[in-house]
């Protein structure tokens, strides 16, 4: 009964989106033809989402097909609902308007004239978030960035004065399309030259074979001191029914076999000393602790037989383990590293001057390097991407973070 009720609410949300943008139109064009291909893009988008949303089984999870159909979606409705926001708020003022003609023997400017002016507004203000959801599906989707930061600490062994890190996150396997795409933004890791490589989950979507025709890109990336990796939300198997338990046993065991058949070392609740000249730093790696979320992650025993004066960087999947369990630990995590946001995949950014995104209302720490009490963390944006088959204005990212000794930014 519930599903019912939704399904007719969100049914009649849409019908009066669809309604105000199809008025738009009318307005500005007599033409039959246009009518009607406008109608039938509307239709047979929808008609395509609920194909996919009926016919695909649950066991199957997220497919391309549905990323594709729920892409389309986004690309034709989140422009309607900009139309809808500027007729509605038209209807709005000319209602107000009508009003005060009752009691003023006033004019008021034609109606359908000024409708006429305000549907060309309208609909040309909805063409940019089209133009860029395109763009976004396209191109932006591998439109990779490499985003670089110098961090000082004091308590840094010298012999890491200088120390290159690249983190990547969330590369949604199951998602890739493009094999040669997929092969530049590898290389594009490799050409950052860094010491050490951290990948902070969500390798996959839901199932380890989606990694299958990834293998061998990924086992590519090289780093001297070592490439390290945890897990993320994602790759426990929690979004998709299984037949049997033993199947998302075996596929969670598949999941962190995948690892190493790349090159990198999984830390399961665990830590790694990196040595160099007699020196050493902690690298600490928990499973996944999200609110809201599976929070498999155990800090304390990701810890254990680490030294409290021992310079710390920690890898969590979620950054809301840092913002609830990490950032305010007596044990001092220099530098966490987090990903699992994606910035939502759509935002705005003017680097140095503004940012934006929907993320930023569910998490604190949605995107970038935060600092608190001397203790960083950086929100990786995600090399894939999930759900929607694209990015608008928050693009794939690759990270390197070069740590330097001397006196601490804070």
């Amino acid at each position: 009964m519930r599903f019912v009720i939704t399904l007719v609410i969100v049914s009649l949300v849409l019908f009066f989106v669809e309604f105000y943008a199809f008025q738009a139109l009318k307005t500005i064009t007599n033409n039959k033809i246009i009518r009607w291909i406008w109608i039938l893009i509307a239709v047979a988008i929808y008609t395509h989402l609920f194909y996919i949303v009926f016919t695909t089984p649950r066991s199957a999870g997220q497919t391309n097909g549905f990323q594709l159909a729920t892409g389309f979606l986004l690309t034709f409705l989140i422009p309607k609902i900009l139309i809808l926001a500027v007729m509605f708020g038209e209807d709005i003022f000319r209602g107000f308007q009508k009003l005060i003609s009752v009691f003023s023997s006033g004019e008021t400017q034609s109606i359908a004239g000024r409708r006429a002016f305000i549907s060309k507004i309208a609909l040309g203000l909805a063409a940019i978030p089209f133009a860029s959801f395109l763009y976004g599906i396209i191109q932006g989707r591998y439109n990779y960035k490499v985003l670089k930061y110098q961090l000082t600490f004091n308590d840094l062994p010298e012999a890491f004065d200088g120390l290159k890190i690249t983190q990547i996150s969330d590369i949604h396997s199951g998602s890739f399309t493009n094999k040669e795409k997929i092969e530049y933004g590898v290389k594009m890791i490799n050409d950052q030259q860094s010491d050490i490589i951290l990948f902070t989950g969500d390798i996959v979507n839901n199932k380890a074979d989606e990694m299958n025709d990834w293998i061998d890109v990924f086992k590519t990336l090289e780093a001297p001191m070592g490439k390290y990796s945890v897990l993320g939300n994602h790759d426990y198997g929690d979004y998709v029914e299984w037949e049997k338990p033993e199947d998302k046993i075996q596929n969670f065991q598949d999941v962190k076999d995948i690892h190493p058949k790349i090159g990198f070392d999984l830390l399961l609740n665990e830590n790694r000393y990196i040595e160099k000249d007699g020196q050493k730093i902690a690298l600490v790696g928990v499973e996944n602790w999200g609110k809201g979320f599976n929070q498999a992650g155990d800090l304390e025993k990701a810890s254990e037989g680490i030294d409290k004066d021992d310079f710390k960087i920690l890898m969590t999947h979620d950054p809301s383990h840092w913002e609830y369990k990490v950032k305010n630990h007596d044990f001092n995590y220099h530098l966490s590293l987090s990903g699992h946001t994606h910035g939502l995949q759509m935002g705005i950014e003017i680097p140095g001057f503004f940012r934006w995104s929907p993320s930023q209302y569910v998490y604190k720490q949605w995107a970038g390097l935060y600092n608190e009490f001397g203790r960083f963390i950086n929100v990786n944006r995600g090399f894939g991407y999930h759900a929607f088959p694209g990015r608008v204005g928050i693009w794939p990212e690759v990270t390197v973070i070069e740590l330097k000794r001397g006196s601490s930014n804070t």
